[in-house]
This record gives structure tokens, sequence and C-alpha cells, in this order.
């Protein structure tokens, strides 16, 4: 379960956006829930209309000048990218207009298992090749030894990138990166093929027209893919793209969006960021970058239609890796539950492939809504990836596990790192260390809502007002909005009861609304229930008709107490992990038998989710405490079974009869109470 996080704009904020944008009061009160504060707030993130000077980024001017002086000397040029869709689009690029003014230019991008970035291994092999410059795509800032490698060869090296540097910068005739600490361009949050764009346009004299219009689509799925900020440069070039992805003939768009079923769908950030970019990224993680990248250079549609569906293979294969994974973590946690309990998640599997190590960590992390570190180990050696949110940093806690690790890396959100031989144990230790450390209380994951929705603005024209907030993305994602008190009619399952459909009473009005992936049986409430839900919005026409369509992300009913479900399950994972507690709270949390027993009789064989069933029994006057420690004692029993895929409680069929008291975390909390009652004393 997520935390609700409602947003409550200022009225003065929501009525001077709106007349001074000229949006719905709806648009406007999203806007302000979002933080911006003036029409001149909006104008500078959402209404970029274009890019600033290629050459207000340091060194831009010289990386242009030095490919200018290589070509006109008969230099031979290698562009050098990366294995994701933003090095391969990067590459795409620079190379496709390189070859059209007539360079001699070769490419090359590292397959996965070669690492990120530059090796000495790949420059002898461009040395031997005869290549005499590298230019680097999103990718070089911190490849300082090789660098001086690279000069060492007799070769020159200009770098292209946009992460972070690090102490110094490689030694090169340009490093071009607006994270640069000299760097006072504009706009620092651009991805790396945005970055070769704007070295192409560089090349052309500063003028954006023949950039835009030959790359600006792949520059628009990089900036989609790579999760970098809608904002500012990032929202015109994706809005820019995807226009011309709509309208394209170019053979790999065209052939990609077919084995996507993209064909005849308007494309949008969603489209790109879950239709095409995985299907680009499978070529990294599955196959070789090549394939996407020699899609992305045909000229031909029927020779671009095989790669194409080639990488909706990978793609296919990528899934399969992954739900494999994925099912092997749930058999992990229902053989072990502590492996959830802790303050960090922290699985390491064996053979796992580690293309999809980081979205398995994703995927568990948004599950159970814990940072997350999982890890795979293959011939001894043991490599993972993290993700994390809200204050918890995943760099931090790596770099307090650092003894533990040959090697690590990321940011505050993501990771990767390598674990000493025999240090997975320990690693594991420090892991929550640093996590008791650092939060007594652990971040929660939240679901924010924008704008509380009164049934008088569910609107059609308030519906379509939004997309004036398109393309949504990271720093830009879709309204979300709070609805109070809604009478549920009726519940309609749907797919064969996959989904669930509600015919709801707001306010003097009606309305249907689609709660996708969930089944009537696992919705927290029932019919005639008063309800809560934060929703999305969108229009439904069909044959003639048009509607509000909403759509349910979270559901409760309307008299569920959040704070009170939270302090409570904090207090009894905390138990569970043998943390010390104020002695009063013991006899709170000790159910009595006739509870366990309600709690036994709502459980039926065919089971609902955990979180629902609390609900639903929360009228026995069980507080969370005792709610979990009833549910743990019949699972130890082996009465029920708590399935992690979905959390789902189950009766399991027993020939014996089962003694209650003897459940063992009855057992340690009648010790606990009894500790407490002879301190009383």
């Amino acid at each position: 379960m997520k935390k609700w996080n409602i947003r409550i704009p200022e009225r003065k904020t929501v009525s001077a956006l709106t007349f001074g944008c000229g949006v719905s009061t709806l648009t406007a009160a999203v806007l302000a829930s979002k933080g911006y504060s003036s029409p001149e707030s909006v104008i500078d993130d959402l209404q970029a209309e274009g890019l600033s000077e290629p050459f207000l980024i340091k060194d831009m001017q010289k990386a242009a000048d030095a490919v200018n002086n290589a070509i006109d000397s008969g230099m031979k040029l290698c562009i050098y990218g990366d294995y994701d869709c933003d090095g391969i689009m990067s590459t795409a690029i620079l190379y496709s207009y390189l070859t059209e003014i007539g360079a001699d230019v070769m490419y090359y991008i590292p397959e996965r298992s070669e690492g990120y970035g530059l090796n000495t291994t790949a420059i002898d092999k461009l040395s031997d090749s005869g290549v005499n410059m590298i230019i680097t795509v999103d990718n070089g800032i911190t490849a300082i030894s090789e660098a001086e490698y690279i000069y060492a060869l007799g070769m020159k090296l200009i770098v292209t990138d946009h992460h972070q540097q690090g102490d110094t910068l490689p030694r090169a005739e340009a490093v071009v990166d607006p994270h640069r600490h000299d760097c006072f361009s504009p706009f620092k949050y651009a991805c790396g093929a945005v970055i070769a764009l704007k070295l192409v346009a560089a090349l052309d004299g500063g003028d954006y027209t023949m950039a835009l219009e030959q790359f600006g689509d792949l520059a628009a799925i990089a900036t989609i893919a790579d999760i970098v900020s809608l904002k500012g440069e990032n929202r015109f070039i994706a809005a820019y793209g995807m226009e011309l992805i709509n309208n394209t003939d170019r053979p790999a768009l065209i052939a990609l969006k077919e084995v996507s079923g993209l064909t005849e769908k308007a494309i949008d950030s969603r489209s790109v960021g879950f239709g095409l970019a995985p299907r680009i990224n499978a070529s990294g993680r599955f196959g070789s970058p090549l394939t996407a990248l020699k899609l992305f250079l045909c000229e031909d549609y029927d020779e671009a239609l095989p790669i194409a569906r080639e990488l909706d293979r990978l793609n296919n294969e990528r899934k399969d890796a992954e739900n494999a994974i994925i099912s092997e973590v749930y058999d992990m946690i229902d053989a072990s539950p502590d492996l959830i309990r802790g303050r960090i998640i922290f699985i390491c599997g064996k053979n796992w492939h580690h293309g999809v190590i980081g979205i398995v960590a994703s995927r568990i992390m948004e599950q159970f809504g814990k940072p997350c570190f999982i890890a795979s180990e293959d011939n001894g050696e043991i490599r993972g990836s993290a993700r994390s949110f809200a204050e918890f940093s995943v760099f931090g806690a790596l770099t307090y596990a650092a003894d533990t690790l040959v090697k690590f890396g990321g940011h505050p959100g993501a990771g990767g790192f390598t674990i000493k031989e025999g240090q997975a144990d320990e690693f594991r230790r420090l892991l929550e260390k640093y996590a008791l450390e650092n939060h007594k209380t652990m971040p929660v994951a939240e679901l924010s809502a924008d704008a509380q929705l009164t049934p008088e603005e569910l609107d059609i024209d308030n519906i379509r007002g939004l997309s004036v907030l398109e393309p949504f993305g990271m720093d830009n994602e879709k309204p979300l909005f709070y609805i109070e008190n809604a009478q549920v009619m009726d519940i309609f399952p749907l797919s064969e009861g996959a989904h669930s459909k509600l015919r709801l009473k707001l306010g003097y009005t009606t309305a249907e609304a689609l709660v996708f992936r969930c089944s009537p049986s696992q919705l927290t409430v029932k019919k005639g229930d008063i309800c809560d839900m934060i929703v999305s919005l969108g229009v439904n026409e069909f044959r003639g008709n048009i509607s509000p369509s909403i759509f349910v992300s979270d559901i409760r009913p309307h008299v569920f107490t959040q704070s009170k479900y939270f302090a409570g399950r904090d207090v009894f994972e905390a138990f569970l992990r043998n943390e010390e507690l104020p002695k009063n709270y013991y006899p709170s949390m000790m159910p009595s038998r006739e509870d366990v027993i309600k709690v036994y009789k709502g459980i039926n064989e065919t089971g609902t989710n955990f979180d629902t069933l609390f609900i639903r029994l929360s009228d026995l006057r069980l507080n969370y405490c005792r709610f979990a420690v009833a549910v743990e004692a019949l699972r130890q029993l082996g009465l029920i079974r708590v399935a992690s895929s979905d959390m789902n409680v189950s009766r399991v069929r027993v020939t014996e009869r089962a003694d209650l008291a003897s459940a063992p975390v009855l057992v340690r909390l009648r010790e606990l109470c009894g500790d407490a009652a002879e301190r009383k004393k």
C-alpha cells in the first residue's frame, strides 16, 4: 500500500495561472500543485519554443572546429557510443550526419559484456583499424586513464556526454558536457542524443533547422527512454520529435511501430517509453546494440522490417527472462518472508541475466515499497543493481558498505555494485545498519494527487484542457486527482474478472470508473461503500457518444486512516526485526485467541489481498499490529499461505488441529508482554 499525498493548491495561485496562462481551472490547479506560482514560471519550464544555441555549451565550438578540421584533413573518425537506447540514438545521429557530409567515419558500441564506456581493448581495435580521432557520445566524461591511453597511441579524443564529471576532466581536444563545473549553458539536463544533435547543429554552423528535421525523432526517443526531466528544452524536443514520429517516413520507425502494434495509434510519451524504447534497449540487453543501430541506419523498409522483428523477439526474450527472475524472487520470499521485512530488500540469486537485474529491482521496489538491491552470482562474481525512492540514497548506502564491494557507482535513486567474495551477508548487514542510522522511520512510497476533483469539474472540456500539459514524463507526470466521498453503486467484473468497473455516485451525478489488474474480490470496497479514490482522467468516444473516463490508481473506504496503518506497519516490522520497542507496545500488539479465529474465518481458500483483508476486518476493532500478528501466527502454523507475488492470503487445507499458542510469533510476544508486566511491578 502506498501513502496518499493530497496536494491542495492555493486558490490565488490557481486563479493567477488560469487567467495568465489561458487554461482551465483544473489545469491551473495541476500546475499550481506542481510548484508553478506564475505564468512566467510555466513558460520557462513548459513552453520552451526551441533549443538554446549549441555554442553556449563549453567546448562546443572547439569540438565543431576539431571535427571539421579532421574531416578536411582526411582523418578517420570513430563514433564511440553506449549500448542503451540513448547511446544507440546518439551514435545514429552523429554517424548519419558525418556520413552524409562525406567524412571517413565508422562507429563502435561496446557490448554489455565489455561494460560501460571506453575500454582499452576497444581502443586497441580502433587504433589497429586506422582511426585517428574518437568521438564519444553518451559516455567519456570519467574516462581519465582511457583518454591518456588514446593519446599514447597517437589518436585524438573528443568527448560528448551528459553525465556528471569527476574531480578532473579527461584529456581531449574538447569536452562537451553541460555538467562540466565550468559550463554555464542555460540547460543542463539533456540526454546524450540531444548533445549529439547539438554537435550536428554546431557542425552545420549553429542552425538547428537541418538537425531537428533529420534527427529530432531520434533525440525525442532517447530523451524519453533516458528518463530525463521533461521540462524546458527536453519538453520541446520530446514534443517536436513525437510529431515527426507520428508523420514519419523513416523506415526504422515505420517497421518498429508495426511490430509494436502502434501503426494506427497516435504516438505519445507513453508509447515511446513502453513500446518503442524497450525494443531498442532489448538489443543491448539480450543481443547486440549493433542490431538496433543498424535498424536506424536503414534506408529501406524491406530491410528494416526483419531487424525490427528481431528487436521485438529480443524484447519478448527480455520479458521472459525478467518474469522468470521475478518468479524465482517470489519463491525465495515465500520460503523466507524475512527477505522483505528488513528496512531494505537485498536478494541474491544465481545466473540471473544482468541485462534485466535493474528492471527486476525496480519492480520489487515498486511492489513492496522499499529500497531494493538485487544481485546475481555468476562464476563466483556477485554483481547487482539497486533502486530507491524518496530520501533513501542508493549511492549513500553503497558508499557505507564500500568495504564489502569490489566496485560500485550510481546516484541517490539507482546504482550498480559488485560484491567481494564471501561478503554478501556483511553487505546486507551494512545496508540495514545504514538504513537504521539514517532513517529511523523509513521513507514510505507515495501516491500523490495534484488536486481534489469535484463532480462539477468532471467535464469533457476540463479533461481535454489537460492536454496542454503534454508530453508527460519525468518531472511532468500525468496528473492524478483525488475524489472524496464517492458511493459505490455497483461493481462489475471485466475480462473474466481480471479488471473491475465501478458505477459511482458523485454528488448528484453518476459516473463509471475502471480499476485495472484488480478483480472485484480484491477491491478494498464493496457495493454500498463510501470511498475515496486517486484517479487519472481521459475522454471516451464510442459510436458518437463522448463521456469522461475515470481510471482508478488506488481506492479505499472513506473511513480508512492511513496514519494508523503506516505507524502500525512500522511497529510490526520493527518487532519482526527484533528492534527494541517501548515496553507498553507489546500488550497492544497481542491478539486474543478470539481475534485470531476471527481473522482466520475472514480468509477463504481462494484468498484475498493482505491489505484488503485488513480493511475488510477493520470493523472487528483490530489494530494493524494485532491483525498482522494474527496472520503471521496462522502462517507459521501452516494454516494459511501468504503469496508474495500479490500478497494474497488464502487458507490451506489441513487434516490436524494446530496449537495456536505454539506459534513462534505469539510465544515471543508473550515473553515480551511478561517482561513488560514485570517491569511495571
